[in-house]
């Protein structure tokens, strides 16, 4: 049994004596409730009835109502109450958009604010904007157009934003029944590295453990996570977590404020004086994890204090690891991970003090080119002392958006089918047997090849549910090159976004979409820590003609392939999860939700439970990991691309309320803006062969020789060629800085 949470106070994890942090640098949560309140004051019963029996469309830590099923209490955070708005605004009048001009210089945050879409609308080549078309129109465009053209000159793309898993296996579904396989999801460009790297070592693509497990486990380690601005509840968790006994320690490039001490409204204690989180940071250079994590694990063998019996009994590739770690110099280890060798010892004993671990990563650590190792290191690390498969120990890519995690697992992806299987003609022919249409067997395409394709005049049809490229991916010039060449752009949405504006080719056509509590009959989102939960749909206004998406998707198909109309369709969302049921072995018992409050966690509380793993071998597997030698030109900085106050690219405030940094921030360490004779608020401009970012320096707690900027600004500084082995693109560049005069 893990240890409980003190009940009495404990004075020596506050943040400050000073009575709700008077003074200090942190989110005004309270006020947060009463703008969401206000925003939402014409329709505050549906507002309450969506807080109180809806799942939240914000992170994936899966609270039901405001409510979970970790603690006791009530779990609401502002990344909630902001896209309450979403959800509770009116219909813009689409007069709005008969002459887009206007709307062009907005920024996407201003788009969002005019209202929902509320019909479909069209624009043509050389029209100034859209004018309102009926569904049937809409649809019988779209169709013609795929009809006339070929499958691989299709592609299709789903946002995680609120997207539920019933959307994401009908959109599967009927992309594959139109012979495609170019359909791909957000999923990829999160955590693909993770589930690489989990199932090649695991043979689990998915979070080992639990969130209860961070509550009483020894250690705690966060690389490359921020889990206090992304994901905001589980702060609730880690306030506990400490009062369990529990060390928190976080690797990464910034000594990030949030996970240094924060400010929990929903308990008084922390609401007062404030909860200490991290008791020790490693601050590493951008891309430093690997070298960092090596350096840890080469100072846990020369100790002896990995677990020999475990790695004997239960694992296998340890001696060819221990073998390359041994040609690895501490010099070129300190060098690359930008830490010491004493801090990697300091970490090492950390790990070997802990009988139990769990370690959570995010974007830190995938969204490089060397994701899959990165990832593949920490779980080498996990391994060296069993930290998996049993209570307070655990392997946790942690999810930022709720509807994320099923994204893959339904197969709405350009390398899998339902249930992860690879996209092979074997994999294929049985699923053709049970859906009883053939389905295509080669991978498709994934979305940066899409935005290729697109630029090469490849592409006859891209329809976007959700998203918007030109603020996720790098290059943004080039992706608004690639859309302007798009013979037929959809845009299946709830709200304007910028990407909808650029100008068509020949067709842009947007659809009005409803959101996840609109949806006749409930659906389902599935966690990051696997816990499959129903959402009921909440009684209320409803927007003009907007119509779930898995409706949409559904009535296209039948429109491009009537022969089939019999095979894909679904009278609710009730029979979509029983097919779900049948098809992913994992998912059996989705066709039991049915009512708020029902869920279940595919695989129990701990997959690899009794270190089973699900490998060929029946082992967990080490892998040998060097980390690429990098030289960074003399004068040079590495920067990386972080969030501020936002829900993945959509920006809600241009101060970051826990750092204090206004998006044009260029945080710097201040001994490298000593060395350039910098000081705070001084325009500088970053550069490189790809573009340049004007900025404001900001002097933060970063690693020196690193910057960092906000992200999507940062793109224009991305190279769109360096991608991981999953697609993933590398959100961190090599930049020069210079004063602006």
């Amino acid at each position: 049994m893990l240890p409980k949470p003190k009940e009495y106070w404990t004075p020596q994890h506050w943040a400050s004596w000073k009575p709700f942090g008077i003074g200090e640098q942190y989110p005004n949560n309270y006020w947060e409730v009463f703008r969401a309140i206000w925003l939402s004051r014409h329709k505050l019963p549906y507002t309450w009835k969506i807080l109180n029996r809806g799942v939240c469309d914000g992170c994936a830590l899966g609270t039901t109502g405001m409510k979970d099923w970790t603690l006791d209490g009530i779990h609401l955070c502002n990344v909630r109450l902001r896209l309450l708005q979403m959800n509770t605004m009116p219909a813009f009048d689409p007069h709005l958009l008969q002459d887009v001009s206007q709307l062009q210089t907005l920024k996407s945050s201003q788009l969002r604010n005019l209202g929902r879409l509320p019909y479909p609308m069209m624009r043509q080549h050389g029209e100034k904007g859209f004018r309102r078309v009926s569904w049937d129109e809409a649809l019988d465009l779209i169709a013609s157009r795929i009809r006339a053209t070929t499958p691989d000159r299709l592609s299709f793309y789903i946002t995680s934003r609120g997207t539920v898993n019933e959307t994401y296996y009908t959109t599967q579904k009927a992309v594959r029944a139109m012979g495609c396989n170019n359909i791909d999801n957000a999923a990829r460009i999160c955590h693909s590295p993770s589930t690489a790297g989990l199932k090649s070592s695991l043979g689990a693509g998915a979070t080992t453990c639990s969130y209860k497990d961070w509550i009483g486990t020894d250690l705690l380690v966060f690389i490359g996570s921020n889990v206090a601005n992304n994901q905001p509840v589980t702060v609730k968790y880690l306030h506990y977590a400490k009062k369990a006994g529990t060390k928190i320690v976080v690797i990464n490039t910034y000594r990030e404020p949030g996970m240094e001490r924060y400010w929990v409204p929903s308990i008084i204690e922390s609401a007062l004086f404030g909860t200490k989180f991290a008791e020790d940071f490693f601050l590493v250079n951008t891309g430093g994890d690997m070298a960092f994590l090596n350096g840890t694990i080469k100072h846990l063998i020369a100790y002896g204090w990995v677990d020999q019996s475990f790695i004997d009994s239960y694992t296998t590739g340890f001696a060819e690891l221990k073998a390359s770690l041994e040609q690895q110099s501490w010099e070129e280890l300190e060098r690359l991970s930008g830490a010491s060798r004493y801090d990697m010892h300091a970490f090492a004993q950390m790990v070997a003090a802990a009988n139990k671990a769990v370690f959570v990563w995010s974007m830190g650590i995938t969204q490089h080119e060397c994701g899959e190792d990165n990832v593949r290191s920490i779980i080498n690390l996990a391994l060296t002392k069993g930290f998996v498969g049993r209570e307070g120990c655990g392997l946790m890519p942690i999810r930022g958006h709720s509807g994320v995690q099923g994204g893959a697992e339904m197969g709405c992806y350009a390398t899998v089918f339902p249930g992860g299987k690879p996209i092979n003609p074997e994999n294929a022919a049985h699923l053709s047997q049970q859906w009883g249409f053939e389905v295509p067997s080669t991978t498709g395409l994934i979305a940066p090849q899409m935005i290729d394709a697109a630029y090469d005049k490849q592409l006859d049809v891209l329809f976007s549910v959700g998203g918007n490229f030109l603020e996720v991916l790098p290059e943004p010039d080039y992706v608004e090159g690639a859309l302007q060449n798009l013979p037929l752009r959809v845009h299946l949405d709830i709200v304007l976004s910028s990407q909808m504006l650029v100008e068509p080719a020949d067709t842009v056509v947007l659809l009005p979409a409803t959101t996840r509590y609109e949806v006749p009959g409930g659906v389902t989102e599935t966690t990051t820590e696997r816990r499959i939960i129903f959402s009921p749909e909440i009684p209320g206004p409803r927007i003009g003609e907007a119509q779930p998406e898995w409706e949409v998707f559904i009535e296209l198909a039948k429109r491009v392939r009537p022969d089939l109309a019999e095979k894909i369709d679904f009278q609710n969302t009730a029979a979509i999860r029983q097919e779900i049921a049948q098809v992913v072995p994992l998912y059996a018992g989705i066709q039991h939700l049915q009512q708020a409050g029902d869920q279940f966690q595919y695989g129990g509380s701990h997959l690899c439970f009794g270190w089973n793993f699900a490998t060929p071998d029946g082992k967990a597997h080490f892998t040998p990991l060097s980390p690429a030698v990098k030289k960074i030109p003399e004068g040079c900085f590495l920067v990386s691309t972080r969030r501020g106050k936002q829900f993945n690219s959509m920006v809600q405030e241009r101060k970051d309320a826990i750092t204090g940094a206004f998006r044009e921030a260029v945080l710097i360490n201040g001994a490298d803006a000593a060395k350039l004779n910098l000081q705070d608020g001084d325009e500088v401009i970053l550069q490189n062969e790809l573009g340049e970012l004007p900025g404001k320096i900001y002097i933060a707690p970063i690693q020196r020789g690193n910057l960092q900027v906000h992200w999507p600004e940062g793109n224009v500084l991305l190279d769109k060629s360096k991608r991981s082995l999953e697609g993933v693109p590398d959100y961190n560049a090599v930049v020069r800085l210079e004063k602006r005069n």
